[in-house]
């Protein structure tokens, strides 16, 4: 007998990837798409707010902490790739020092922690 419902069941593929996103690190992949998403859409809407306020003066940007803050939060890869293809913010020295930097960190951080657990702390 065939069972009516096959579509719903779930395959080893599917399985598996319900699987991942489930851990720790497919959390954490998930998180950094989105907020570095988040970034860079958000870059190019304030470019498209800055344009906008040029001649209209009503229209509210969206202030330098808040695009810091996507950065710290995860999305400095997302907030580069969108002062680069929006052409946003390249003059202002605190971003272009500080958006790199903060990726920095934030790959220096992980990569330090790597060698200290399995290079010095386990030998």
């Amino acid at each position: 007998m065939t069972p009516i419902l096959t579509a719903a069941q779930p395959t080893a593929t599917s399985s598996t990837i319900w699987a991942f996103l489930g851990s720790p690190w497919g959390l954490l992949v998930c998180w950094l798409v989105v907020i570095n998403l988040a970034a860079f859409v958000t870059f190019g809407i304030d470019k498209w707010k800055a344009k906008r306020s040029e001649k209209n003066s009503a229209v509210r940007r969206i202030p330098e902490k808040n695009l810091f803050l996507l950065a710290i939060l995860g999305g400095s890869v997302g907030a580069l790739l969108g002062m680069q293809v929006w052409h946003h913010k390249t003059l202002h020295k605190s971003f272009r020092i500080g958006i790199p930097l903060i990726l920095l960190v934030q790959i220096l951080i992980p990569a330090g922690l790597y060698l200290y657990w399995n290079v010095f702390h386990g030998a």
